[in-house]
């Protein structure tokens, strides 16, 4: 927050102010005078509280927590209670303003509210990322009290809406981050239009140059999409007119980055995507008629234009578990276009555009069990095992946020729902913990089936149980669902105490035996010297009698100490110090004893945007901004992620990989070749080429000076007749790593 800039007139400020405020009261919606008066009562607090702060744009604060309000309100349409949190939400934070005195002055509800959304103050230790605790945080009051979490996704959209006047490493931390965690819980909570916004300016600033290409390609197509558009509905609008309904239909353009993913996973150009929008027909009908309507809809659609029969989805007979309900599906229009068509009622609609607060509102009674409630109640049992740390809990939780599911059955035909990719395992843990952990396999559709065996739609499941059976470690390797990985893991870790405890209480008597000291410092010695990577792993290892123990004797001092490396420590505390600063490392050198290695994953070259990753063992990571393990590093592992720069001139070739696609024309080879020895004088390491139907692909690794080096190579490439696409493949065996 920057201090008041020179030659501000206040006064013109106020009036804006009271002119924001104006704006959010009339999208707030059947307000009642006491709403009203606790809305505004809240204002005055937050405007006076945050008076002399200013946001890093230079704008009066004020504005952010008016705009969090306004999103609260217009884009969620949640009520009186949402929209005071959302003026109030930093004042606990940032200001003077208590916990009690929120509490005195609108109650325990938004007392509430507000310490969930407080961030957490403590200090963590350097193996917790303090994102992950406060997220952790945030999500612990789902069970309490929903608003929270809309308001922090209210919050996050508009930090990123604003993200522009940020720092560089401040932006890819934050909009990593944001695609990472809140952009999947925006879909969870079944937010669409805020998800869709989260994910495009989440792309646009870990990925901007591939941003603007998408989004200049979809500028340029806009007008003749427009025509194909107004073609395609109108037989369908003249027959709906012709039945009598009231109607609305949309076309909506796919993001800018579900486009990019889909470009991505299917490799394929812009030109070559075909869904790069869907028609929506909204019918304004009653609940009673909705599912009828919609199938008449849909066969109004058919009789116009032939439809895919693999395409079709029925989310309105069996709705999503975030609450999403429509009619899908992809139908081929008079031009050879497949178009994807959604049929929903205007409820629906409301739903699908405003999620969960949208799903309340219609919900006919308090007792009505919900999809809702189920995810919810599963976040409760993920809160069960108070061991999991901060960074599992967000592992945990993430993996059930992008899930698709599939519907089961018990063997009394009950419906059970579970994310897909499921085994029975899943589905015996889902039943009941005693009933996963003794599991022993099980009988589907009556057929006998192992413990690994993923789940279908339809599937029909007996669990078998034995009372001798216990869960193991290879078991989180047979299941997908957060609540079967964290009720594994929770009788693991009950399992991995009492061999810590074998394995602290070996080496306590094997130092009691050498007349060796039981200190802090000597088990921190031992656990350097063995390589383990904390003291429960050295625990572990002890016990399982995978270390040496006699070894010790190498360190003593015959003072009853063990002979202490100091420079470690040293090395330790200079990277803490590093870290709080921000330090910009230049890898050019060794960094005071921390190596440096240029990740495999991505491969970076002098020229690229990098980033460090300060991992175990003394060692830096070098990461290219775009690396697919960046988003995870960074969103997780932010206090590891270290601001890099290319600092060496020296001319050293690096290893570089391009991929090269494009019509199988007769010497096509050779004048690749040809550019890469004799035009631009590039070693070339290895080059591969495979041709399918007219259509060749070629893999081929060269050795360059930089991104410059690399791009004059990739230029040349362009010019040969029959190439049509060249990327950069650095990315072909990567591995997403794990931040532990």
């Amino acid at each position: 927050m920057s201090t008041l800039p020179e030659g501000i007139d206040l006064e013109k400020e106020r009036k804006e102010i009271l002119q924001a405020f104006k704006g959010l009261l009339k999208t707030a919606k059947n307000l009642s005078k006491e709403d009203l008066k606790m809305v505004r009562k809240a204002f005055d607090i937050a405007v006076e509280a945050h008076k002399d702060m200013r946001r890093k744009s230079g704008e009066p604060y004020i504005y952010h927590p008016i705009a969090v309000a306004r999103i609260v309100s217009e884009e969620m349409g949640l009520g009186a209670t949402s929209i005071a949190c959302a003026l109030l939400h930093d004042t606990v934070e940032d200001t003077y303003i208590t916990l009690e005195d929120i509490e005195e002055l609108f109650g325990d509800k938004c007392r509430r509210i507000i310490d969930g959304l407080t961030k957490i103050p403590e200090i963590f230790d350097e193996n917790s990322s303090i994102q992950a605790e406060n997220f952790r945080k945030m999500i612990l009051t789902i069970s309490d009290d929903i608003r929270v979490v809309l308001i922090k996704l209210a919050d996050r959209l508009h930090n990123m809406r604003t993200l522009g006047s940020m720092r560089a490493d401040k932006r890819l931390k934050i909009a990593s981050e944001t695609k990472f965690l809140y952009a999947p819980l925006a879909h969870r909570l079944g937010l669409h239009s805020i998800k869709s916004e989260l994910e495009d300016l989440g792309f646009l600033h870990t990925d901007p140059d591939n941003f603007h290409l998408v989004e200049s390609k979809l500028k340029s197509t806009k007008e003749s999409r427009d025509r194909f558009i107004k073609s395609f509905v109108k037989p369908i609008k003249e027959s709906l007119d012709f039945e009598g309904y009231v109607y609305e239909i949309k076309a909506r353009t796919k993001s800018i980055s579900s486009i990019w993913r889909k470009m991505q996973t299917k490799n394929l150009p812009f030109e070559e995507v075909y869904d790069l929008f869907a028609i929506r027909v909204i019918a304004d009908t009653p609940v009673e008629l909705e599912k009828p309507d919609c199938w008449r809809i849909y066969s109004i659609v058919t009789d116009f234009y032939q439809p895919s029969p693999e395409r079709l989805r029925d989310w309105i007979s069996t709705p999503r578990a975030n609450g999403y309900e429509s009619l899908h599906t992809t139908v081929m229009s008079d031009q050879g276009k497949w178009v994807e068509v959604q049929i929903r009622s205007k409820r629906m609609d409301e739903i699908a555009e405003k999620g969960l607060a949208a799903h309340y509102k219609y919900k006919e009674n308090d007792t009505e069990d919900s999809k809702f409630d189920r995810w919810i109640a599963e976040i409760r049992d993920l809160m069960e095992n108070h061991n999991l740390s901060a960074m599992d809990f967000v592992n945990e939780f993430k993996m059930n946020l992008f899930s698709d599911e599939i519907y089961v059955f018990t063997p009394k035909g009950q419906l059970r729902v579970l994310p897909t990719g499921a085994t029975i395992l899943d589905f015996a843990y889902d039943i009941h913990t005693s009933i996963g952990n003794k599991c022993i396999g099980a009988k589907v559709n009556t057929q006998l089936v192992p413990l690994s065996y993923k789940l279908h739609n339809g599937d029909q499941i007996e669990i078998i149980t034995s009372e001798k059976q216990k869960p193991t470690e290879e078991w989180l390797n047979y299941v997908y669902s957060a609540r079967a990985k964290q009720k594994i893991r929770g009788t693991l870790n009950e399992q991995r105490k009492v061999i810590v405890q074998d394995g602290k209480d070996i080496l306590e008597r094997k130092l009691k035996q050498f007349n060796l000291n039981n200190t802090k410092e000597n088990v921190l010695a031992i656990e350097r010297y063995f390589g383990a990577n904390n003291q429960t792993d050295l625990f572990i290892r002890i016990a399982k009698a995978k270390i040496d123990l006699n070894k010790l004797r190498e360190l003593e001092d015959n003072k009853g100490n063990l002979v202490i490396d100091k420079s470690f420590v040293q090395k330790e505390t200079r990277r803490q110090k590093d870290l709080e600063e921000g330090k910009n490392i230049e890898f050019d050198t060794e960094y005071d004893g921390f190596e440096y290695k240029l990740a495999k994953c991505c491969n970076p070259i002098p020229g690229d945007s990098i980033f460090g990753y300060l991992g175990g063992h003394e060692e830096i990571k070098v990461h290219r901004n775009n690396c697919p393990n960046a988003e995870h590093l960074h969103s997780k592992m932010a206090f590891r992620c270290i601001k890099a720069s290319w600092i060496n001139t020296d001319l050293i070739e690096h290893l570089a990989s391009l991929r090269l696609i494009g019509i199988d024309n007769v010497g096509i080879v050779n004048r690749i070749t040809e550019i890469i020895s004799n035009q631009l004088n590039v070693d070339m390491k290895s080059i591969s080429f495979e041709a399918n139907d007219g259509i060749f692909e070629g893999l081929i690794k060269v050795m360059v000076y930089d991104t410059e080096h690399l791009d004059a190579l990739t230029k040349q490439f362009e010019q040969i007749e029959g190439v049509e696409r060249i990327e950069r493949w650095d990315f072909e065996d990567h591995e997403i790593i794990s931040a532990k």
